[in-house]
């Protein structure tokens, strides 16, 4: 027992958080340029942005891409491997046609705390198999029958499409996260899906804190086809977020997609400044933005849990969008956020193309990440 309190000790117990700087005494509403956060120096770039973002090469048009599309199930198998070998790897190690126990529920559970699935979920699973196999001979596939069910009841509850309005001239839709979450890169490949349908696309380069994110947005611009609205590094967001609404309206875009710069939940001056380009945007269209996305890096494992919780809060969060699941074996967790928050989960991504960006699936999911095929 106190082996398995060691182990959820290690998994849920939280280290001595980082002390917040001093929040700043409120501003006016100025057009001056902001210093820029702690996030925005070089070191901190050189850091984050070349560890966890790499940049756009330059990319050719969609139709010119010579490699022959996979199936998306496909995709998304191979992107969620390294989550599924772990986990199957793990349970076949221990279920070998044995009875079912204590013990083995136990390290079932383990097996499932390791993954990032949450204490929840672990506690879902093991109570289905203790209920229904109990004393009887189990197997590793009877175990990932039962977690792939219980995995896709919980992730139908939070499944959902993004419904664009078109009635909503422009349809506004603000991305927020901490910085290599891949916020960037998400909405070049949501331009992209929306010019497919057919919608009439602009962007907006709010991360005005990073010269890099400026150009990246101007290359996705250049690819999906999508205006950027753009200003020099340093300039101030809110005036950038303004203006880019009341362009969207004047040219009649169907979708404006703004790009925020990355943050971490726990500096609070940093989150005030989000509040207010959201406040700002309000004063243009009060009913906007209509949709605030959180990009979730899924390397990220538990951490993320509280940047949903905190933008959730500050920012007024409306769906999610988990990216880099194919970096990880630890994709376990966006089952433990659906759990604990509810959130819709609008797109899923497995990769860097275009097409490695889908609408969530609860059963595809569900199914990838517990080793069965379809």
């Amino acid at each position: 027992m106190a082996e398995r309190k060691g182990l959820l000790g290690r998994l849920f117990g939280g280290g001595k958080p980082a002390e917040p700087a001093p929040a700043p005494s409120p501003e006016p509403e100025s057009t001056e340029p902001p210093a820029g956060p702690v996030e925005a120096t070089p070191e901190f770039i050189h850091e984050v942005e070349h560890q966890h973002e790499t940049p756009p090469a330059p990319l050719e048009p969609v139709a010119s891409q010579p490699e022959k599309p996979r199936g998306w199930f496909q995709r998304l198998t191979s992107g969620l491997k390294r989550s599924s070998d772990q986990l199957t790897g793990n349970i076949a190690a221990v279920f070998t046609k044995k009875k079912l126990d204590a013990a083995l529920l136990d390290e079932l559970e383990d097996i499932l705390l390791q993954s990032d699935f949450g204490i929840e979920m672990a506690e879902t699973v093991t109570a289905a198999l203790r209920r229904d196999r109990f004393d009887r001979d189990v197997t590793a596939e009877d175990v990932r029958d039962v977690l792939a069910t219980e995995i896709e009841k919980v992730l139908t509850a939070v499944a959902a499409p993004l419904t664009i309005t078109v009635s909503k001239k422009p349809f506004v839709i603000l991305m927020v996260g901490v910085n290599g979450s891949g916020k960037t890169t998400t909405i070049g490949k949501l331009a992209g899906l929306y010019r497919q349908q057919g919608l009439k696309v602009m962007l907006a380069a709010g991360d005005t804190f990073r010269a890099a994110a400026i150009e990246q947005l101007q290359v996705w611009g250049q690819r999906t086809g999508a205006p950027v609205v753009a200003r020099p590094a340093g300039s101030d967001a809110s005036g950038l977020a303004f203006e880019a609404v009341e362009r969207a309206r004047a040219e009649g875009s169907d979708v404006l997609i703004i790009d925020t710069a990355g943050r971490l939940q726990n500096r609070d001056e940093l989150m005030s400044e989000l509040e207010k380009i959201i406040r700002v945007i309000k004063k243009v269209d009060p009913e906007a933005p209509h949709a605030t996305l959180l990009t979730l890096d899924a390397t990220t494992g538990q951490n993320a849990l509280n940047q949903v919780e905190i933008f959730g809060k500050r920012a007024a969060i409306t769906g999610l969008v988990m990216t880099k699941l194919d970096g990880t074996a630890r994709g376990g967790i966006l089952v433990a956020i659906a759990q604990r928050f509810g959130l819709p989960v609008h797109f899923i991504g497995v990769g860097e193309g275009l097409e490695n960006l889908e609408p969530f699936t609860a059963r595809d999911f569900a199914e990838a990440i517990a080793g069965h095929s379809t």
